[in-house]
């Protein structure tokens, strides 16, 4: 399993395990891309959010802040059960058509190690992949995984016998593991967002800032814009039975820790069980009135 990764302390911004099959850094979408308004059915990206920051209990220099709308609200992946997909007319691609950077070599040699494990029953290009690579460079010379037939190398598509979707997914899955375990790091972790930002504080002392918050069109860099449909801001996304911060308890504890995911829960709850929470989620169904 990956070890939760913290920010190099001669730096501040974001973690490059932040990225996600990134849209090009020039302010449009990659060729394969064409731009789109988006969606009708996804709410603006500027709305009010609920924050918290807490001390986290493992680390005496390091605090968490939290996007309570995001972590409470009822956002579920709708992969092949509604996903419209970030490029028109590949529905069935879902986030997969641009292929995923890695966060580090690290990330990269686990998931290699998994790809090791991969057979032709449950990857669909296991021929490809074992022949020719899996991997290839983006234009700004990164490692990714390798774009094929227009997604992702991994992607299966559908009416593939093992199932559609993600072949290291459906490893983990098999297997009875978390696929946190076996698929790159930007892949696991969204729609979830972990930005790191050194604070100078007026004692002259520093404290790491470490934000847990939704990945939306935004996360993608300016490209993202241009996707053809995002899901964190789709009503057509936000129908699931429990919040997010329980769906995504596996991957929440691999980006905190253990103990700071158990204070997380307390602070969702207290949130959930106030009559009238503030700053609800636009994309969340709207509850009656008490």
């Amino acid at each position: 399993m990956p070890q939760t990764k913290k920010a190099n302390k001669t730096k501040s911004g974001n973690k490059a395990e932040n990225k996600a099959g990134k849209a090009d850094k020039a302010g449009k979408a990659p060729a394969a891309l064409p731009a789109a308004a988006p969606a009708a059915d996804e709410k603006g990206l500027d709305f009010p959010r609920a924050w918290v920051e807490f001390p986290d209990p493992a680390d005496d220099e390091q605090v968490f802040r939290c996007d309570l709308t995001w972590l409470t609200s009822r956002w579920t992946c709708v992969f092949g059960q509604g996903c419209q997909g970030i490029q028109a007319g590949r529905a069935s691609d879902g986030c997969c058509t641009l292929g995923a950077h890695f966060s580090d070599e690290d990330d990269e040699q686990r998931v290699a190690r998994h790809v090791a494990r991969l057979t032709p029953e449950l990857w669909q290009f296991h021929d490809v992949g074992s022949e020719t690579g899996w991997t290839q460079h983006d234009d700004d010379g990164e490692k990714q995984t390798r774009r094929w037939d227009g997604a992702c190398v991994f992607l299966n598509r559908p009416g593939f016998p093992a199932g559609a979707g993600c072949s290291l997914h459906i490893l983990a899955v098999k297997e009875g593991r978390e696929p946190l375990e076996t698929k790159p790091d930007v892949c696991w972790q969204l729609p979830i967002r972990r930005t790191y930002d050194w604070i100078e504080r007026p004692d002259d002392t520093r404290v790491l800032q470490v934000s847990i918050g939704e990945y939306d069109r935004r996360g993608w860099g300016p490209g993202g814009h241009d996707l053809h449909w995002w899901c964190t801001s789709a009503t057509s996304a936000h129908a699931a039975g429990e919040p997010v911060y329980v769906s995504y308890r596996p991957e929440l504890i691999e980006l905190m820790g253990k103990e700071a995911y158990e204070e997380l829960v307390k602070l969702c709850e207290a949130r959930l069980a106030s009559l009238l929470p503030m700053a609800p989620h636009p994309a969340d169904p709207v509850l009656p009135a008490p």
